[in-house]
């Protein structure tokens, strides 16, 4: 029977024992804050002899996906870890990965783009990268860090997906506090995420393929890219079985979105990591003195779940989004521009907000969150909705 054990940890330490349990053949990576423990600690279960890993140490970001490219066209199950800038100085490589259909599983420790210089998080990063094609899941806590991990595995290598995933969490936040866990025996995730069998690996000499090939004008390059999208498509439903699967084994749900009092919400907020705590501890507030807010939390951004999010928020009469990344030039930030887009065919239209916040790491105080929900409240009362983003808590 499986078992659990409980455990006080950092986000870090335990996604680096998810990665162990996951137990891939190679690992390549380069430090860089807040991901750096993360490496740290896989590096002193390859050193201890607790996984048969080849740790491959490189001298940049860029050289960390090379080689797990590399690995991963070759046949191996491939992890590895990442932030901010290094995530940034990876992104000619992730197009690489996932354009080679390479089911690589790799952490983001969730920290802002410089300039200026800045350690702390906000989802510049990843939300720049979220149009390389591949697969993006965010955590809330360590414990949703610790199973997105390990889940990730399994949705990669699915036959029916093949493409890298990037499991998110946010960086200082939620990689360095520690937190109260339930850690799963090895046995278990050994049999749940199973022995990777690549399906054209390089070194299956009895089956030759190439990778990587050159296609110029007229060649197949646009039907490349359908394939990806196809794929794509398809790993939205296998995120939920696979979630559903472990939710099976571990007793803790899983959702592409989770939602807080949306049965008879009027009016919600839309967020995405760990800010969702805040913004449920207000709503919860909210609610106990008759005041129908809601949360919905979104987990899984790559595939985009929009019919989720349509029909959740499809009874609520305003909307705000908590977006902790700009696009500069666009109507909004990354994620109001998916889920205006998700609302768009409702029946009925939804005033919906957006609140950019917490950049660079700045304080998401529940003042913060009483604001949103006090303006929601009015926009639902018949106030006219703002129009542009606001800068929340910026001077």
């Amino acid at each position: 029977m499986p078992t659990q054990k409980t455990v006080a940890q950092t986000g870090n330490v335990l996604v680096a024992d998810a990665m162990r349990q996951c137990a891939p053949d190679m690992m390549a990576a380069y430090p860089i804050t807040p991901q750096t423990t993360i490496v740290e600690e896989f590096a002193k279960f390859v050193a201890n002899g607790r996984v048969h890993t080849e740790y491959v140490t490189v001298e940049s970001e860029h050289s960390a996906m090379s080689a797990c490219v590399g690995a991963s066209a070759a046949g191996a199950r491939v992890m590895t870890a990442t932030s901010s800038q290094g995530l940034a100085l990876m992104w000619e490589e992730l197009h690489v990965a996932s354009g080679m259909r390479l089911p690589i599983v790799m952490a983001n420790a969730n920290r802002a783009l410089s300039a200026p210089i800045n350690i702390h998080c906000d989802h510049s990063d990843i939300m720049g990268a979220r149009d390389t094609g591949w697969l993006i899941l965010f955590a809330e806590t360590a414990q949703e860090a610790y199973d997105n991990t390990i889940m990730a595995v399994r949705i990669a290598e699915h036959p029916d997906v093949l493409l890298p995933v990037m499991s998110a969490l946010d960086g200082f936040i939620t990689t360095h506090s520690i937190d109260r866990a339930e850690v799963m025996d090895d046995a278990t995730v050994t049999e749940f995420v199973g022995t990777y069998v690549p399906r054209n690996a390089l070194l299956d000499i009895e089956h030759p393929v190439s990778h990587g090939n050159f296609a110029g004008l007229g060649g197949p390059y646009f039907e490349f890219k359908k394939s990806q999208r196809l794929a794509m498509d398809r790993a939205h439903g296998v995120v939920k079985a696979v979630g559903a699967e472990w939710s099976a084994i571990t007793g803790r749900p899983f959702g592409m979105i989770e939602t807080f009092g949306m049965d008879d919400a009027e009016f919600a907020i839309v967020v995405i990591g760990s800010t969702a705590g805040n913004a449920r501890h207000v709503a919860r507030e909210l609610r106990a003195n008759g005041v129908k807010a809601g949360v919905v939390k979104v987990r899984c951004f790559r595939p985009f779940p929009a019919e989720e999010l349509a029909e959740a928020l499809s009874g609520v009469k305003a909307v705000a989004v908590m977006d902790r990344s700009e696009s500069f030039g666009a109507e909004g930030g990354p994620l109001f521009l998916e889920v205006r887009s998700a609302l768009y065919d409702l029946a009925t239209h939804v005033p919906i907000v957006d609140y950019i916040y917490g950049l660079g790491g700045s304080d998401v105080k529940t003042e913060l969150m009483d604001r949103v929900f006090s303006d929601l409240s009015d926009i639902a009362s018949g106030a006219k909705a703002p129009a542009g983003l606001t800068y929340l808590g910026a001077r």
